[in-house]
C-alpha cells in the first residue's frame, strides 16, 4: 500500500475488510469519501450505525428486520400455508423482487458445509423444525437454497427430516445455474424456478 497518513491508512484498511473489496477498491472508496462533504460522510456513517443497532432477527422467520415479527410475517395478505426456506436474508429480497411468491419465509443463515465445519446445528434449522411443529397451517415447504453443493446438501437434509411429517416438500427448479446465488438471478429466472419447483 502506498504511504498514507495514519487516518487514511486506517480507513483504507477498514474498507478493505469488506467482502469483495480489494486493496485498490478500498483506496478508491477512501478517496471518494474524503472528497465528499462532511455531512454526506456523516449520513453514511450514521446509516451504517443505525442499521447495525436497529436490525435484529425476526423471531418467526429468522430474517433480518427492524421490527419483530418482521413485515412479511406480520402481513395478513401472505399465504401462511407455504414456507420458502432460503440460505440468507439477501435471498428473501431476491425472491420478493419477482412478485410471484406470496407465502412466508425461513432464513437459515447458512448452509450445511462439512468442509467449513458447518453442520445442522450451526444454521437456523432447529427454529424451522419448531415452527413446522407448532403451526399446523403449513402444508408446503419450498426449499430454495442455492444451487451449490452446500445448498443441495442442505435441501436434501431438510427433505429427509420432513418426510416423516408428511409436509409437502418441494425444491425450486434449476433455471438458476449450479454454483450461483439467488441474489444475482434476474426476476424471470427466479419466477420460472418457482413455477417449476418439484417434490423432493
Amino acid at each position: 500500500m502506498a504511504r498514507y497518513s495514519p487516518s487514511i491508512a486506517k480507513l483504507v484498511a477498514e474498507l478493505g475488510k469488506l467482502p469483495g473489496i480489494g486493496s485498490k477498491s478500498a483506496q478508491r472508496l477512501a478517496f471518494y469519501l474524503l472528497g465528499q462533504p462532511e455531512d454526506k460522510v456523516a449520513a453514511l456513517a450514521q446509516a451504517m450505525l443505525d442499521a447495525k443497532r436497529n436490525t435484529r432477527i425476526c423471531s418467526q422467520c429468522c430474517n433480518l428486520t427492524d421490527q419483530d415479527p418482521c413485515e412479511i410475517c406480520s402481513s395478513a395478505s401472505r399465504d401462511r400455508s407455504q414456507i420458502c426456506v432460503v440460505e440468507n436474508p439477501r435471498d428473501v429480497a431476491a425472491m420478493e423482487r419477482i412478485h410471484e411468491y406470496r407465502g412466508l419465509y425461513h432464513v437459515l443463515h447458512g448452509a450445511i458445509s462439512p468442509m467449513q465445519n458447518i453442520g445442522p446445528d450451526q444454521i437456523r434449522l432447529r427454529e424451522l423444525l419448531a415452527r413446522l411443529r407448532d403451526d399446523s397451517a403449513i402444508s408446503e415447504v419450498i426449499l430454495a437454497t442455492n444451487p451449490t453443493v452446500e445448498g443441495e446438501a442442505t435441501a436434501l437434509y431438510i427433505a429427509r427430516l420432513l418426510k416423516p411429517a408428511g409436509i409437502r416438500t418441494t425444491r425450486i427448479a434449476h433455471g438458476i445455474p449450479m454454483g450461483g446465488d439467488l441474489e444475482y438471478a434476474d426476476e424471470v429466472t427466479l419466477a420460472k424456478a418457482m413455477e417449476g419447483r418439484r417434490e423432493i
